[in-house]
């Protein structure tokens, strides 16, 4: 099969487009034909290195497909389903844990569903677990405009949140007010202050940082005391070491690094986020904006898209047709 492989890490260009065995499944795994798989931040920390993987491999998490083979003759074949975490899903077939396994319901476009699962689910933990927003609640959503960005803030307006966004140019400002944000912000060394100003003068009660380094001490600076600051990313690098002293300085506030896999651990965890998605799609409660579409081959050119911020909303690779 063809399949994305990276043999040693680096850059966007140590993503090779080759050809390889097709993967076994065990007994605990659906073998499926790939038709769109999703292109997350994630993706790029395994290709650098960031977090670590044994080479060579194939990167990817997510995406969407075809059963073709179920060990236990469960699911059958062809059944459209969608999944958010088997390593391997830059390829024409990948072996999914059959529990993180979705079915993908009628009229959802391969786009769609190939990318809505792990960023619908990290909004999900976001905005209903690291800090339940409610009725009255204020966030500031760094990175307004990328794929969780938007969808974050249309969950947070949902739960009827006050939602602050932060981009960087006109054309993702307009899509983070499509997406329901009460005012967007530019990135600058002021943005605090500025949020604070709009915020009746005091800060709000979450930020949801997915940028890291570059706006780090500005999340800080932004929440009120007591409150959260949630860094789920580091699109812009990692945050320097620094003394925890810090958080008191600013008021006792609460800090945590979150990820998808620690909030969809417990026992049916995963299956009550994904379900929430996936219906919130269904109801048109929840709208991916699917910004930039790629040939399998040219997944290089996709890391490096996101990574240069040219692209906004969710971006897949095309596997194959349907």
């Amino acid at each position: 099969m063809h399949a994305i492989q990276v043999k040693q890490t680096g850059g966007p260009e140590v993503l090779e487009y080759t050809e390889v065995p097709d993967p076994q499944p065990n007994h605990n795994q659906v073998l499926v034909d790939v038709v769109v798989a999703g292109v997350n931040y994630i993706d790029t920390y395994y290709r650098d290195g960031t977090y670590h993987a044994a080479t060579p491999f194939i990167p990817g998490l997510e995406g969407t497909g075809r059963v073709a083979h179920d060990p236990q003759g469960e699911i059958a074949e062809g059944t459209m389903v969608a999944w958010d975490s088997a390593f391997g899903s830059y390829a024409e077939k990948v072996c999914v844990d059959r529990e993180r396994l979705v079915a993908v319901p009628e009229g959802f476009s391969p786009e769609v569903a190939g990318s809505m699962l792990l960023q619908g689910m990290t909004a999900h933990y976001l905005s209903h677990g690291v800090y339940k927003l409610q009725a009255g609640s204020t966030c500031l959503i760094t990175a307004g405009s990328g794929g969780v960005g938007l969808i974050l803030t249309q969950m947070a307006k949902s739960l009827g949140a006050t939602v602050y966004s932060v981009v960087s140019t006109d054309k993702k400002e307009e899509l983070a007010y499509a997406a329901g944000a009460d005012h967007v912000f530019r990135y600058s060394s002021s943005l605090a202050e500025q949020v604070r100003r709009y915020n009746k003068g005091r800060g709000v009660d979450v930020v949801y940082d997915g940028v890291g380094k570059d706006t780090f001490n500005e999340s800080l600076e932004a929440v009120r005391a007591r409150g959260t600051v949630a860094l789920f990313g580091a699109a812009s690098g990692p945050v320097p070491p620094f003394d925890p002293q810090l958080l008191n300085k600013h008021g006792s506030i609460f800090l945590t690094r979150p990820s998808l896999g620690a909030w969809t651990a417990e026992p049916g965890e995963f299956q009550m986020r994904a379900q929430a998605v996936v219906q919130a799609v269904s109801d048109g409660d929840l709208k991916f904006d699917i910004s930039a579409s790629y040939p399998l081959a040219d997944a290089a050119q996709a890391h490096s898209d996101l990574q240069s911020r040219k692209t906004t909303g969710s971006i897949v690779l095309r596997v194959r047709e349907d």
